[in-house]
């Protein structure tokens, strides 16, 4: 059974910078995809970044880039998001995903397993 755990949510202020974790257990996804998404309150959920296991390439929304990074630890079979120059407007829960096959989406739905989620809060 696949798990997806989050880490690293909190409360900081505009400007500042949060490291979320997902560590997965259960099977690797060596061959696959993994994702954040993030859900604000009132507001649909929306993708955040993607990274494709096998060659750690990275995929962003507009609205993060240049600011966050996403990367994963083989090893640990975990994705990190480093969140810099966080806004007021990144508020939101964020969720992480995984999938099998090395196609990445921004869609919410192409994901197979989800994490159950970290509060961020930026405050102004």
């Amino acid at each position: 059974q696949v798990q997806l755990v989050e880490s690293g949510g909190g409360l900081v202020q505009a400007g500042g910078s949060l490291r979320l974790s997902c560590a997965a257990s259960g099977r690797t996804f060596s061959n696959g995809a993994m994702g954040w998404f993030r859900q604000a309150p009132g507001k649909e959920r929306e993708f955040v970044a993607a990274i494709t296991w096998a060659d750690g390439r990275p995929y962003y929304a507009d609205s993060v880039k240049g600011r966050f990074t996403i990367s994963r630890d083989n090893a640990k079979n975990t994705v990190y998001l480093q969140m810099n120059s966080l806004k007021p407007d990144d508020t939101a829960v964020y969720c992480c995903s995984a999938k099998y096959g090395s196609a990445w989406y921004d869609v919410a739905t192409r994901y197979n397993y989800w994490g159950q989620g970290t509060q961020v809060t930026v405050s102004s």
